[in-house]
């Protein structure tokens, strides 16, 4: 008897109820502008960013409205000017590219491998032709690159790297944390991410200037000093007429709906990664599919699977995604002509010069992704991986 999936791949959990209980606070007291306190009253805001900092053993932490908006601060503070280039992975999603033209600068694109990550050959050569001095790192749907290796070939040619660690919330590569390694990490908040306020960033670094700045850039008005975790007064001193107000502040509600979140991630960590487990055991050795190994270094927490099937034409690509969604499975295609939903590649983006990636493009062509939301049983999982693999051998078999 054929098993059809009847879960919802958009269904979230539901807040905890001490979140909602810090949000209704909020809401009953009206101060929701962060910079809108009392004498002497630190605001949800503020402590939220330090809470994050301590997590992630950063220095100063700025939070604001959306993982975007913190990788075009991060990328302006770190002293990009209009025109410049950065260097970008070629797998990604549209906010990082969207972040570097938000800043005024030009993307150019890094090939990736097989492992889904920045193909370290091709990123030397980009640098030597492209003259780069700053790389946005995508670590894309939780797969995290060598980073001993690449800072190594980033300090050599003196470029700075400004990790988009939207999907690697709780993540770390040998024991340090995603968004320690280079001159700032950012991190998102949106629903489909690792902590959920709806819309939501958080923007860290260890580096003074640029903390402020970033804080500047977020609508700081004068009253930078409220900052949960932000440097002395004496370094906007420097900064706080030359930098421009571009308000993407984010607000007291939404911080106090991430606190609570924040104290129980590293479990929500476990949970999705138990889920990647059982999926990942599923698929391995199946017939026609290729599974993403991971490295020894790398701590992952993977809400959402990917794997690939190389032997597929697009013609049966799209019909493995027909068959899946048949039994109720929700695979997205990154080898689609156009964009899908939040799915697209560097090839949809207008705005960028098109580009050469004959490498990027032949892994497209045969990558799934699919979502892991923790409203999925363990067994649900064992079901998801059944029915991939029932579809996908029949489609194999048959071509």
């Amino acid at each position: 008897m054929t098993q059809n999936f009847t879960g919802n791949f958009t269904q979230q959990e539901p807040l905890p109820e001490e979140a909602i209980e810090a949000a209704v606070a909020v809401m009953r007291h009206g101060r929701l502008h962060r910079y809108n306190l009392s004498d002497g009253e630190a605001g949800e805001t503020a402590l939220l960013e330090q809470e994050f900092a301590a997590y992630t053993g950063a220095k100063y932490c700025v939070a604001v409205a959306s993982g975007g908006y913190a990788l075009a601060a991060a990328l302006r503070a770190a002293g990009a000017k209009a025109g410049d280039t950065v260097l970008t992975n070629a797998f990604t999603l549209a906010p990082v590219p969207g972040a570097i033209a938000n800043a005024g600068c030009e993307p150019v694109f890094v090939e990736v491998t097989d492992a889904l990550v920045m193909d370290l050959k091709d990123l030397q050569v980009k640098i030597t032709s492209s003259g780069a001095k700053f790389l946005m790192l995508s670590h894309m749907r939780g797969h995290l690159v060598d980073m001993d290796a690449l800072m190594q070939i980033c300090n050599a040619a003196d470029v700075k790297v400004i990790e988009d660690c939207a999907h690697t919330m709780g993540a770390s590569w040998d024991g340090v944390p995603s968004g320690r390694h280079g001159v700032a990490g950012c991190y998102s908040t949106q629903t489909f991410k690792h902590l959920n306020s709806g819309e939501g960033g958080l923007l860290i670094t260890d580096d003074a200037d640029l903390a402020a700045r970033a804080i500047m850039l977020s609508g700081s008005y004068m009253l930078f000093e409220r900052n949960g975790a932000g440097p002395e007064k004496e370094v906007f001193d420097q900064i706080k007429l030359e930098t421009p107000n571009c308000s993407g502040r984010m607000d007291n509600l939404r911080a106090a709906i991430l606190r609570p979140q924040l104290r129980n991630l590293d479990a929500q960590c476990q949970a999705w990664n138990d889920r990647y487990k059982r999926v990942e055991n599923g698929l391995r050795n199946a017939t026609g599919i290729q599974v993403i190994e991971r490295p020894e270094k790398e701590q992952y927490v993977m809400s959402s699977f990917q794997f690939l099937c190389p032997d597929l034409s697009n013609a049966q690509m799209i019909d493995v995604q027909k068959r899946t969604a048949n039994r109720g499975v929700e695979l997205k295609w990154f080898g689609a002509d156009s964009p899908v939903g939040f799915t697209s590649r560097h090839d949809s983006w207008k705005y960028v010069a098109a580009q050469n990636l004959p490498e990027t493009d032949r892994i497209l062509a045969g990558l799934f992704d699919m979502r892991l939301p923790l409203t999925f049983t363990l067994e649900d999982c064992d079901l998801l991986a059944t029915i991939i693999r029932e579809e996908v051998g029949a489609v194999y078999q048959t071509g």
